[in-house]
């Protein structure tokens, strides 16, 4: 594999102040990038915004404020900013809400993507490389034992199919335009610094310091693909330095540990190193319209980018309940 390093390339990250996003932005930063994060929200709290010494993030980019739905500000800012590097993150991410409020979804996960990637298209001349997040909900229903990338893209709920179209639409703009853009697909990020509550990792390690039960909404069955954000972020960054010259383009990479792990046994787990296996999960058993099994093979990304997971599931979760103790504690 060649790799390129992008010391001093010009980086565009939408989603920057996200759980991926931040640590992506931090790696970039100590890679020697220059980098320009688009802003929607300012979220004090969020580590984007930390006056830690380990983050202070803000301090060191360039920070654009609006929405990824606006076309002539994506546009602006390749244009100004000379990028040459682009890494679209930015997204509704929650199940729950794209149920609830599926056009908004639609806007910000699809409308979005082709914003970026028109604006990268007019651009493409001094662009290098566009990496689109996608996910593994965009494979929809898995039918075998795991989703590969050549399983084709089924999503039937409405994250699932903003993801399957954002997916989709970053391959037309190769085969159509040539633009050099890949696609990643992950699974449930958890790590310092994610405020969402209502994913599972996050919301349960929550619940237990603050003497509660756990809650699950499902019957605790439900099997997910989870990978720690300082992982996800060295699996992004292997990626964008693998596209030289036009590499990879047109082409989508799974990444994963290779764990099949239930909803139950994340809990569980999670309950056992905080050593409060006394505190029983409240089971919900609410039918929810989710796909109950979600499983990745990264064997590509593993024998092509020679991508290694530098931390693991248990490793990243005890740093992850380290920073949530000292924060919420």
């Amino acid at each position: 594999m060649v790799a390129a390093s992008l010391k001093h390339a010009k980086v565009f990250i939408s989603g920057a102040t996200g759980l991926l996003g931040s640590h992506l932005t931090r790696q970039l930063i100590e890679q020697g990038a220059e980098v320009i994060a688009l802003v929607r929200d300012s979220v004090p709290r969020s580590i984007f915004f930390s006056d830690s010494k380990e983050w202070q993030l803000d301090r060191q980019v360039n920070i654009v404020r609006g929405e990824i739905e606006d076309f002539n500000l994506i546009e602006r800012v390749l244009n100004e900013y000379e990028v040459d590097t682009v890494f679209h993150l930015a997204a509704q991410t929650i199940v729950g809400t794209a149920n609830r409020s599926p056009l908004a979804t639609f806007r910000a996960n699809i409308q979005g993507t082709w914003n970026v990637l028109e604006a990268a298209r007019l651009h493409q001349k001094r662009i290098c490389r566009v990496v689109v997040a996608s996910s593994d909900k965009a494979y929809g229903n898995l039918q075998g034992t795991a989703y590969d990338e050549t399983f084709p893209l089924r999503g039937e709920h409405p994250y699932d199919v903003s993801k399957s179209c954002a997916d989709l639409i970053a391959r037309s703009y190769f085969v159509t335009y040539g633009l050099p853009v890949a696609v990643t697909r992950c699974g449930n990020f958890f790590g310092p610094g994610d405020l969402n509550f209502n994913r599972l990792i996050p919301g349960t390690i929550l619940d237990i310091l603050r003497n509660k039960r756990p809650v699950i909404r499902s019957d605790g069955s439900y099997i997910r693909d989870y990978i720690f954000a300082e992982d996800g972020a060295h699996a992004y960054l292997s990626l964008a330095q693998a596209m030289v010259n036009g590499t990879h383009s047109g082409e989508a990479f799974n990444f994963s540990y290779g764990l099949k792990l239930t909803v139950l046994d994340v809990v569980s787990h999670i309950m056992k190193t905080m050593g409060r296996a006394d505190l029983k999960p409240e089971i919900l058993n609410e039918p929810l319209k989710e796909i109950p099994v979600q499983h990745l093979d990264s064997t590509k990304a593993r024998k092509i980018l020679d991508w290694k997971p530098k931390y693991g599931f248990d490793e990243g979760l005890k740093a992850t309940l380290q920073w949530y103790t000292e924060h919420f504690g």
